[in-house]
């Protein structure tokens, strides 16, 4: 048991530096944690042995699963309804581009010049398409982007992204039978309950010392979650249509946000990039440079030969590339896309060696860059970060 403990410690003493870099270098957080899991993995396997931060261990992959579950509603909760009918034709536009161009030129380029076969160059496509939910709202949320009208738009525009991600696997792989029609109907049974009872329920039992909201809402998250998974899905998927459901009883409580993102960056999401960042293996990744060099350039250029040329005009450069740099990062949906495919032999694990190390660097660079040269500081009017620049 002293083991558990000790591992829990390594885990958060991570936590704890990555915040202290990400405030001196003032970047993201998230990306700090992804790195350090790359570096702690090699080093706690150098000094400890071979399973290292033992990324595996089941309540790891818990705390970290909760993390990805809870980022994605927070997610969900801030695309408002209004800010929703304001932007829905543009953001939907840019979700649905970012995910098809990418798609079918990560797929072709996998068959044709790699020559993987057709479910392995499709599901590549997939693995290199989706736009990470967990990553850009962290970046949103920590310059306070998640507050404003664009923030609002690229978080709808995400959405769509990751839907079209989540249908394309199911369409392509895990064909729709009674178990997804059971998902859909509790996710939508959930839905209607949840809108109707939720604003009775925290103005009964809100704000008390028992926090009874937050175990409310993960009654149903583990609940929806658990039925997800049972149905050959994922457990983000109905967090995420549950955090839009909530959007205005949960988004106008602003000490109950406030809580739960303490519960949520200060404990779960750490183990959720740290451990992202775990399994890339450094020797894999130095014996597979060309090819993991290759996917992630032809997955930057087609998601910016898709995007910036339509944003352009519109938002002018600083936004045009920001957006197009945020909607490029990957991570989330993508990692859960590459381990679908190598448990169900989709792909070998040589290619899923290749993917994971592309899908950690559409996560690091282009939010370093993003944030680094085109953060649209006209917007952060009242960020504290930027005050006296």
């Amino acid at each position: 048991m002293e083991y558990n403990w000790f591992l829990a410690c390594l885990w958060m003493g991570l936590a704890i530096l990555s915040a202290i870099l990400a405030q001196k270098l003032r970047i993201s957080a998230s990306l700090i944690e992804i790195i350090l899991g790359i570096l702690g993995q090699s080093a706690a396997c150098f000094i400890l042995g071979k399973s290292g931060l033992n990324p595996k261990e089941g309540w790891v992959s818990f705390i970290a699963g909760l993390g990805a579950i809870m980022l994605t509603f927070m997610a969900g909760a801030e695309l408002e309804p209004n800010a929703f009918r304001k932007q829905w034709k543009e953001s939907t536009l840019i979700g649905l581009i970012t995910f098809f161009v990418p798609f079918l030129c990560c797929a072709l380029f996998a068959h044709f010049l790699f020559h993987w076969n057709w479910k392995g160059s499709l599901l590549a496509g997939i693995a290199l398409s989706a736009t990470s939910v967990a990553v850009m709202y962290t970046v949103l949320l920590e310059f306070g982007l998640n507050r404003t009208t664009y923030g609002k738009g690229l978080l709808i525009g995400c959405f769509v992204n990751d839907l079209s991600s989540v249908l394309m696997l199911g369409f392509i792989f895990s064909p729709f039978g009674w178990k997804t029609a059971v998902l859909s109907f509790s996710i939508l049974s959930c839905a209607i309950l949840m809108a109707k009872i939720t604003p009775l329920f925290l103005k009964k039992y809100g704000n008390k010392p028992a926090e009874l909201e937050t175990k409310y809402l993960l009654f149903f998250l583990l609940g929806l979650g658990a039925i997800a998974v049972w149905a050959g899905s994922e457990a983000v998927l109905p967090a995420y249509i549950i955090g839009m459901v909530m959007a205005q009883s949960f988004g106008q409580n602003h000490e109950l946000v406030k809580r739960l993102r303490t519960f949520t960056l200060g404990f779960l999401t750490p183990f959720y990039f740290i451990r992202a960042g775990s399994f890339v293996d450094l020797t894999s990744l130095l014996g597979g440079l060309v090819p993991f060099f290759l996917f992630f350039v032809i997955q930057q250029l087609a998601k910016f030969v898709g995007t910036f040329p339509l944003l352009i005009k519109r938002k002018g450069l600083q936004e045009a590339a920001y957006t197009t740099l945020l909607m490029s990062t990957g991570l989330t949906f993508n990692v859960i896309c590459a381990l679908f495919g190598l448990s169900h032999g989709i792909i070998t694990p040589s290619q899923y060696s290749i993917l994971i190390p592309v899908i950690i660097s559409t996560a690091i660079f282009p939010t370093l860059i993003a944030n680094r040269f085109f953060l649209p500081k006209h917007l952060l009017k009242h960020d504290i970060l930027f005050k006296g620049n």
